[in-house]
């Protein structure tokens, strides 16, 4: 059999009845199918990729079958993978799942939670949600940053669940709605005095001349509440650009100008005083996040208390 890559294989068939795989081998094909990549199972696994490469060509000699396809980046199962897989995954996670009762192993110490996603809502409303559970003993190692880049990370083994601004695609993670966001157009009450009415007479026209605070120079959130409420394309730039919703949030309650920020970044400014609405309406533009992990049963039993708990506060926000 020639290697060319890899993330590469070609199986020579044999023929004669399949023998039973080394649970080993199985584990490492699972891992290979649910990550899409050699290399990240490798590092999921606590394995060298030669290791994993090894291990998957063995299987594949026993089965006499090619399990994996070679892509630009990583590996595609075949039909054959995915017979496999619905076979194996589940004995393979309930076997799993024995070896990770924390009553078992009294002194085994789970590792932290790998947590990602985006500064402003892990601080606002993940952190504080999950203090019980870091109460009781779960520890936390939380990673900050776009949705993109965290997704990738997850992919490749390192966190265990990202909050995630948009659903992924593929099958390679697994993700359920959290919570639905509200974007809301505010300003300082000095500025809401002067403006709102001339926005109820005049429009958006009427914010020309007030100073945008904004996240990116692209505004997407901006773009998006403009085109939503409004029906109207926005044309001009930001005064200020920060990529951190809360310093926007304070650059716009001292009263630099107005910007578009998600309802729960506003609700206690807006509820003592020092933010107001400019401009009300029954249709605000809806944006939902998604709690992301790898499919599977995950080796630390903190990951699913850290979920399931994230899963029961929404209901509260």
């Amino acid at each position: 059999m020639e290697h060319r890559d890899s993330d590469e294989l070609r199986v020579v068939p044999h023929s004669g009845p399949a023998p039973l795989a080394d649970l080993n081998l199985l584990r490492t094909f699972l891992a290979v199918y649910r990550v899409g990549s050699f290399t990240a199972a490798a590092h999921l696994l606590g394995l060298s990729q030669p290791t994993v490469t090894t291990q998957i060509r063995s299987l594949e000699r026993q089965t006499g079958r090619e399990l994996f396809e070679r892509l630009p980046r990583g590996v595609a199962p075949t039909p054959i993978a995915h017979d496999l897989a619905t076979r194996v995954a589940g004995p393979l996670d309930a076997l799993a799942a024995t070896g990770q009762d924390p009553a078992a192993q009294p002194h085994a110490r789970p590792d932290p939670v790998h947590l990602a996603g985006p500064a402003e809502f892990l601080a606002e409303r993940v952190l504080p949600g999950l203090a019980p559970l870091v109460a009781d003993g779960v520890r936390l190692r939380v990673t900050t940053g776009l949705t993109d880049p965290l997704l990738d990370e997850l992919r490749h083994g390192r966190h265990d669940l990202v909050i995630a601004t948009v659903r992924p695609r593929g099958r390679t993670l697994a993700s359920v709605p959290l919570v639905d966001e509200e974007f809301l157009l505010v300003a300082a009450p000095a500025v809401a005095e002067r403006t709102k009415p001339l926005l109820a007479a005049e429009g958006p026209a009427a914010l020309q001349t007030v100073p945008l605070i904004a996240y990116a120079d692209d505004l997407p959130i901006v773009r998006r509440y403009w085109r939503h409420v409004f029906g109207a394309r926005l044309n001009r730039e930001a005064a200020v650009t920060v990529p951190d919703l809360r310093a926007v949030l304070a650059a716009v309650k001292a009263g630099a100008g107005f910007s578009v920020l998600p309802h729960y970044l506003c609700l206690t400014d807006m509820a003592g005083g020092s933010l107001a609405l400019l401009h009300e309406t029954d249709d605000p533009p809806i944006n939902t996040s998604y709690l992301v992990q790898r499919p599977g049963t995950p080796d630390n039993p903190n990951v699913t208390r850290v979920r399931d708990h994230l899963l029961g506060l929404v209901r509260n926000w």
